[in-house]
């Protein structure tokens, strides 16, 4: 039996077998767990990678169309689980993160507002809004675990998603101080650089992704999501029944080094 055995959980930002969010899926899977998915902005794409989970092409996690800014669809996702056959979540996995190019690559004394909201909104916001709207389905508690980059440093370029992340932080450690009578925990996994879409859009990103090997004590490999996926596993099992509110770092120890 895995650590994840009979529990159900609901993981985002799955688009591509890149994604940190499906190698989130597949442990989970490969752990025991029943698992739902959420696609935006594109669904189809998300099914298409959903067929390659263990559970096979012939049967694929349910896909969820959600846009976690959209509040129409997160007041729908409750119906729509349980409309596939999800009446309770044991678990939620936070895999969202967007912000504008203008907010990025070095342009963080230029950029306007509007691209700043955008940022925040899509990815500080959004574990708030996700974890009210699966609320209804957590009536026996669970886990919520997001994914995080260190946001105690200025990174090069990461620019104002730096500052989104360093608001993900705070908001991980209120939503566990509100949801914890609930017997809810609300925790994140903060992941060395990998070789992500999501990461390959940040102009000068390798900047990090070469410096990152040579510093982090155990070393790095941008192309190996398996520890990080590890992580958010442990995290979403009850092997942690009494940890919320916590940053677990998965980078190879490089948070931990001097300049």
């Amino acid at each position: 039996m895995g650590i994840l055995e009979g529990k159900r959980i609901l993981v985002t930002g799955v688009l591509t077998d890149a994604s940190i969010g499906f190698h989130v899926a597949r442990v989970a899977q490969e752990q025991g767990a029943e698992v739902v998915l959420t696609a935006y902005p594109r669904p189809t794409l998300t099914a298409r990678t959903a067929k390659r989970l263990p559970t096979g092409p012939d049967s694929p996690p349910p896909v969820i169309e959600l846009d976690a800014t959209n509040a129409e669809q997160l007041d729908a996702l409750a119906g729509n689980l349980r409309d596939n056959g999800f009446d309770h979540l044991d678990g939620v996995v936070h895999a969202i993160g967007f912000a504008p190019q203008t907010a990025l690559g070095g342009n963080f004394l230029e950029t306007p507002w509007e691209d700043v909201a955008t940022a925040v909104h899509s990815s500080t916001y959004s574990l708030k809004s996700l974890t009210m709207a699966c609320l209804p389905l957590m009536k026996e508690g669970g886990s919520v675990v997001g994914l995080d980059f260190d946001a105690t440093k200025a990174w090069p370029v990461y620019d104002w998603m730096g500052v989104a992340k360093a608001g993900l932080e705070s908001c991980c450690r209120y939503l566990a101080k509100y949801l914890g009578p609930q017997g809810i925990r609300v925790n994140l996994v903060a992941a060395g650089p990998l070789a992500t879409m999501a990461a390959k859009s940040i102009p000068g990103f390798e900047q990090i992704t070469e410096m990152w090997p040579q510093v982090a004590p155990l070393g790095w490999d941008v192309k190996d999501s398996e520890p990080t996926a590890r992580a958010c596993a442990a995290l979403l099992s009850d092997w942690f029944p009494a940890t919320t509110g916590e940053i677990v770092h998965v980078d190879g120890g490089i948070h931990a080094m001097g300049a």
